[in-house]
């Protein structure tokens, strides 16, 4: 219940502004208190009035002013100033809140990252740089901290993105009684040592190549089966419907050497057709060739022979004319001549001369 039990917060921002609240609803109900406050030591103090209060449901609630020295003393007075509600005396040295880290670079080496800032005016000896980061995979901050103002830390994934923040710590309790750190830089992305806008261009980025991947494969895979479909369409095509020859291979010399000339080609190439001829005969062919010799042999034992020579006397005083005459093919089932011979034939007899 005394004038300095009351709890306040006081920041001391980068030793520029100085900020005291305090919970004014449950110190002060129903009334709106009075701030003072002075940098000045001695019994002589000037005592000025705060000028910017900050509000809580329309209470007075703290104050912000000026920083103007290391020693600060602050009064809470009643509404009409007449009685003093706390008062109190402070190093306002001790309660700084520095600001953000300008300036914040990054330097990659392989799997080493060195994060690195401005060095600061004032007491950069009671500043610490602290960084942390994460990956995709990370549910927490992982966190260095090094003296002002570079850190470095090895062991980075470059098939990983990382989400880098950092932001300058007091130390406590040589520089400050409270721990006030900065507040954070803002944060980046990085992948091996690239920037990125955010860490969903990765995923985005591998989600792609999978797509890409899998559409080359399913094509791969289509092409594959389409040509093993071709090759076994033409087995069945050349099972089921087995391929004529051209007959132009067979008779090219028909073409290329005679142009077509039929009786041409047969005159020099006798001897081509009757090698062509097919050697194998139907057993029922032979069949009836033996059987039609075996007739003939036995209508020769049958029947008498017949006379099919006839001399004459005249024959022999004919001329060379009639020997010629005697050279041409008879026609079938008639008598021919030669030297005054008389030759019946038939369509099955052949007359070598």
């Amino acid at each position: 219940g005394g004038k300095d039990a009351i709890n306040t917060t006081i920041i001391n921002f980068n030793n520029e502004k100085m900020q005291v609240t305090w919970a004014t609803r449950e110190l002060f109900p129903n009334e709106n208190v009075s701030f003072f406050y002075t940098f000045d030591e001695g019994k002589h103090k000037v005592w000025k009035p705060c000028t910017t209060y900050l509000l809580d449901q329309d209470y007075n609630s703290g104050c912000l002013f000026k920083t103007e020295g290391p020693t600060l003393a602050i009064s809470i007075r009643n509404s009409n100033r007449s009685e003093e509600l706390f008062s109190r005396k402070l190093k306002s040295d001790f309660y700084i809140k520095p600001n953000r880290p300008e300036n914040v670079t990054f330097f990659w080496k392989e799997d080493t990252v060195t994060v690195s800032c401005n060095k600061p005016e004032r007491a950069a000896r009671c500043l610490r740089l602290e960084l942390q980061y994460k990956s995709k995979f990370d549910k927490e901050w992982q966190s260095r901290t090094s003296t002002c103002c570079s850190v470095g830390e090895q062991g980075f994934d470059p098939r990983k993105c990382y989400s880098f923040r950092v932001r300058l710590r007091r130390i406590v309790p040589n520089c400050n009684v409270v721990n006030y750190s900065s507040d954070w830089e803002a944060e980046t992305f990085w992948m091996n040592g690239t920037l990125l806008d955010s860490c969903d261009e990765d995923i985005t980025s591998q989600t792609n190549t999978v797509i890409v991947l899998s559409c080359s494969l399913a094509v791969l895979l289509m092409m594959l089966i389409l040509l093993i479909l071709l090759c076994k369409w033409q087995r069945v095509q050349m099972s089921v419907l087995p391929a004529i020859p051209d007959p132009k291979y067979l008779f090219a010399d028909l073409f290329n050497d005679h142009n077509g000339n039929l009786e041409e080609w047969l005159d020099k190439n006798d001897h081509v057709v009757l090698q062509t001829k097919p050697e194998y005969e139907e057993p029922e062919s032979i069949t009836e060739a033996e059987s039609q010799q075996e007739d003939g042999k036995n209508s020769e034992k049958q029947e008498p022979l017949e006379k099919i020579f006839t001399f004459s006397g005249a024959a022999e005083n004919n001329d060379s004319k009639a020997a010629e005459n005697a050279c041409l093919i008879p026609a079938s089932n008639t008598m021919a001549s030669f030297a005054g011979f008389h030759i019946l034939r038939n369509d099955d007899m052949y007359v070598m001369l």
